[in-house]
């Protein structure tokens, strides 16, 4: 019996606190493609993604989603995680006293058990990448995200992301206060990502309020939420047609409320 391939949301809507913010979403990410999900403040492109994680307060009303055919809502947020499933966060927490080097090794650990990688083997891993991200080896010393700047949290984050290299990665305005070096050194690491180290390539959501990091990233598919809706589908030239005239346009094409 062959195997559904993909991270498949169908129907979902979601609520917090009583409010509905998710009202019927469809979407299907491919195992290797890039689908990028654009809109602005309040659209609930957050709220997306920390429903298919498994956030608590972000109860699952109606639809599902599924990660290559098994039913991901069923799942705890570790066993989402273990399922292949990556969240890249909006803001990542700082935590002091534990250092990037055990955290990135227990994480592999947790979602990769019994993997034949000795801690001498995995130091190696890591020092590959971080050398493709353009990272110093020092991080690895540090305490997590302690002390960090934006930029170094969301390049940690995606050195996380090589590390793990999960069936699905959702990457949540992972592009925000970043520069173009580090723009570009993420864009690197996607691209990577489509050939995992474990021949299987990783689809990715990337959501983002512009344009500018799908330079470097490359999108199969652009699409744009409003009001908890995807209100419209297209390629790159979308997320372009949205940087030159805005999402009011999108808006008043589909009907959306402002």
């Amino acid at each position: 019996m062959s195997v559904e391939l993909g991270l498949s949301i169908a129907g979902l809507r979601c609520e917090v606190d009583g409010k509905e913010i998710l009202k019927s979403i469809d979407l299907t990410v491919e195992p290797g493609r890039v689908h990028a999900l654009m809109g602005p403040n309040g659209s609930g492109k957050t709220t997306l993604a920390l429903a298919l994680a498994g956030h608590p307060h972000y109860v699952v009303t109606a639809g599902s989603a599924k990660l290559d055919g098994a039913n991901l809502l069923s799942l705890a947020p570790d066993k989402r995680a273990k399922a292949g499933l990556f969240l890249s966060f909006q803001y990542p927490a700082a935590i002091p006293g534990v250092k990037v080097a055990n955290f990135l090794f227990a994480a592999r650990q947790a979602v990769k058990p019994g993997s034949d990688l000795t801690p001498a083997k995995f130091r190696a891993l890591l020092v590959e990448r971080m050398e493709a991200l353009g990272m110093d080896t020092s991080f690895l010393g540090r305490y997590l995200n302690d002390g960090f700047s934006g930029g170094e949290k969301k390049r940690l984050e995606m050195l996380q992301m090589a590390v793990l290299a999960p069936r699905y990665a959702i990457l949540d305005e992972t592009d925000s206060g970043l520069d173009i070096d580090a723009l570009r050194h993420i864009g690197e690491t996607i691209a990577a990502l489509r050939s995992s180290e474990e021949g299987r390539a990783t689809g990715l959501l990337v959501i983002t309020h512009y344009p500018r990091i799908l330079r470097y990233i490359q999108p199969d598919v652009v699409h744009v939420m409003l009001d908890g809706h995807i209100v419209k589908t297209g390629d790159v030239e979308l997320a372009n047609r949205i940087e030159r005239e805005g999402y009011d346009i999108v808006r008043a094409e589909s009907g959306a409320v402002a």
